[in-house]
């Protein structure tokens, strides 16, 4: 029983970082609206053929996405109802950035931010031109980052519109994030902006001419619009053609392992994150979801060692050390998996699925007293965690601590009245605790839910047995017969053979 805390112990979380006061809506926009541009894209003859916005980086220097000037022979920068000749500084078309040269442009250079310290859940504000006419401010949240090379692409609430492509997604402090590039409309209402990051690296990857087909951004787009729909064949399709148009493109080799794991094709998932990673073994992000890849297909000593190489390259990301941890705990190496454990509470103390973990660690080691305090953690962390309200009930129920273990179970229940595992763990600490009556209930209230658990069943006789109802322990092993033979003999030593 306590081996299954491992499969169920919690979901991996994003970095914390310590932040300033939050300004308002209305002054981050105050702040930032200065350094956002409108950019027109004309054709030979000085006509617009396209629209979008741009972003003050420097002193005469604005960063825009490369599509919005794609299709144009020049362009220009319209900022406070006057028009500013611009020209093409330095860009990255696969990447979908580019900056302009604007000379004169009086525009105020933002602040620049990182993907790095954001985490999903925290306010930010897309700012842009739609259609080319006054600066709008739509406000959201950060819904999704996906670690990429240089960066973490955002997927925020923020609503980005036909326009506001090249404007700017900025933090409460109103730091430059990235941005905003691409949507998706219809039902899903998805939004995605590139990272600041990819910005600071132009210098050393701009090439003068635009690169055939989609750019990369773009392909991350469709492929995270189709991993949110959970359109996973969708996604293995778009995946291969991604591959397929840029063969040297680590990440479009990381997406088709995603789209492979979504489809549950675990062998060429590997295969996917290992060409992925011949292209560039510092792909921390790759080694991780090759980790988990292999824990997936039940490969835990290969997950072990991607994860050392995920951590060789980025030793801060505490949600790797996690996985580390749970990798250990599967083949029984407690020691490696509690120091794994610590590691990533180091880096964020605030981990509650991390604090699961260690108590896991210590409690499948057969050190329940040790456990207590970690689950402890968590649930101060996060009192709705209902995992670890179950974990520390098997925790007390293990020292013999029965009134502390019911308590525990019934607070996992008020979370989840329908974990039959939960009931039937509360039935058996209700037996050792000698309230019999409660415990038969309460193994009861297990089988109610799935009636086909032979573990609940033979906690159901083990408490009839204590109760002294010899015919329904013997109508219990008839029913576990069928079911378990295994937990039938069991029930039978325990409760039916003469002694």
């Amino acid at each position: 029983m306590k081996h299954a805390i491992w499969t169920i112990c919690g979901v991996l979380l994003l970095l914390t970082a310590a932040r300033a006061r939050a300004e308002s809506a209305t002054q981050v926009f105050e702040r930032v609206a200065p350094s956002v541009v409108v950019v027109l894209s004309l054709d030979p003859a000085g006509k617009r053929v396209a629209l979008g916005s741009g972003v003050a980086i420097a002193p005469g220097v604005v960063a825009t996405n490369c599509h919005v000037i794609r299709d144009g022979a020049s362009c220009m920068v319209r900022y406070h109802g006057q028009d500013y000749p611009a020209r093409l500084l330095n860009s990255d078309w696969r990447r979908d950035v580019c900056s302009l040269e604007v000379p004169g442009l009086p525009a105020p250079p933002v602040m620049l931010g990182d993907t790095a310290s954001l985490k999903v859940g925290v306010t930010v504000y897309a700012v842009g031109a739609p259609k080319g006419l006054e600066l709008t401010l739509s406000q959201g949240i950060v819904s999704s980052l996906r670690d990429l090379e240089d960066g973490r692409f955002i997927q925020t609430t923020a609503a980005i519109s036909h326009g506001s492509s090249g404007g700017g997604l900025f933090d409460d402090q109103g730091r430059l994030l990235g941005l905003t590039s691409f949507y998706v409309g219809g039902g899903q209402q998805l939004n995605f902006a590139l990272p600041v990051e990819w910005i600071g690296t132009l210098p050393q990857r701009s090439v003068r001419l635009p690169a055939q087909g989609l750019s990369e951004a773009e392909w991350i787009t469709r492929s995270l619009a189709l991993e949110a729909k959970e359109d996973w064949h969708g996604f293995l399709t778009v995946s291969q053609a991604w591959v397929k148009a840029q063969p040297d493109c680590a990440i479009a080799w990381g997406a088709l392992g995603a789209a492979y794991v979504g489809t549950h094709q675990y062998a060429q998932a590997i295969e996917a994150y290992r060409q992925a990673l011949k292209i560039n073994p510092q792909l921390a992000v790759a080694w991780a979801f090759l980790g988990q890849t292999y824990e997936r297909a039940g490969r835990y000593a290969e997950a072990i060692e991607a994860y050392h190489r995920a951590l060789k390259v980025a030793p801060e990301i505490a949600e790797t050390w996690y996985r580390l941890g749970l990798a250990y705990g599967r083949i029984s190496q407690y020691d490696q998996a509690i120091e794994a454990f610590r590691q990533a509470l180091t880096i964020n103390p605030q981990y509650a699925e991390a604090w699961c973990g260690l108590g896991a660690a210590y409690s499948d080691s057969d050190r329940d007293a040790q456990a207590i305090e970690p689950y402890r953690q968590a649930l101060k962390i996060n009192p709705q965690y209902a995992v670890a309200w179950y974990a520390l009930g098997v925790a007390y129920r293990s020292i013999g601590q029965y009134a502390q273990a019911i308590e525990a179970y019934r607070r996992a229940l008020k979370i989840n009245p329908q974990d039959a595992e939960v009931w039937s763990g509360l039935g058996i600490a209700y037996g050792a605790a000698g309230q019999h009556a409660d415990a038969i209930e309460a193994c009861r209230q297990a089988l109610k839910i799935n009636p086909q658990d032979p573990k609940a069943w033979l906690s159901l006789g083990l408490a009839y047995k204590l109760a002294g109802e010899r015919d329904r322990v013997i109508e219990v092993y008839q029913e576990l017969k069928t079911l378990s033979p295994d937990l039938a003999d069991k029930l039978f030593n325990l409760a039916i053979a003469p002694r």
